[in-house]
Order: C-alpha cells, then sequence, then structure tokens
C-alpha cells in the first residue's frame, strides 16, 4: 500500500506535467520550466516513499522472525 509520499509525489508529478505541457501551449518558458521541477521533484518524493516502505517491510520482518510470529 502506498504511503503519504507517494501519494503526494504522484500528484506533483501529475501538475507538474500538465504545467509543463501548458507552459509548451502557450509558448510560456516559466511555466514550462516551473512544470518541469515540479514533476522532478514528485519524482523525488514518490521514490522517497518508495524505500521508506521497503524499509519498513524489511523490518517488520526482522521483528517477526525475532519474536517468532
Amino acid at each position: 500500500m502506498w504511503n503519504k509520499d507517494e501519494v503526494r509525489g504522484k500528484g506533483k508529478q501529475i501538475t507538474g506535467a500538465i504545467k509543463d505541457k501548458v507552459g509548451e501551449l502557450t509558448n510560456n518558458p516559466r511555466l514550462e520550466a516551473e512544470g518541469e521541477s515540479e514533476r522532478l521533484e514528485g519524482n523525488i518524493q514518490q521514490n522517497a516513499g518508495k524505500g521508506r516502505r521497503k524499509i519498513s517491510k524489511v523490518i517488520a520482518r526482522v521483528g517477526n522472525r525475532l519474536t517468532g510470529k
């Protein structure tokens, strides 16, 4: 299941992609650059969330083995 960083990161990717396309269509380089930046930020945030989720699963598995569950 996704955590909040993954969801927020995906949201930033989507809004960034929209801004990027709108910037291209309206010939607005500032908006286009802002969209690219936001999309990249979202990608980083989503990947950080994935990493956190995977680490959490490993810790839970280790804990279960230690407690005999």
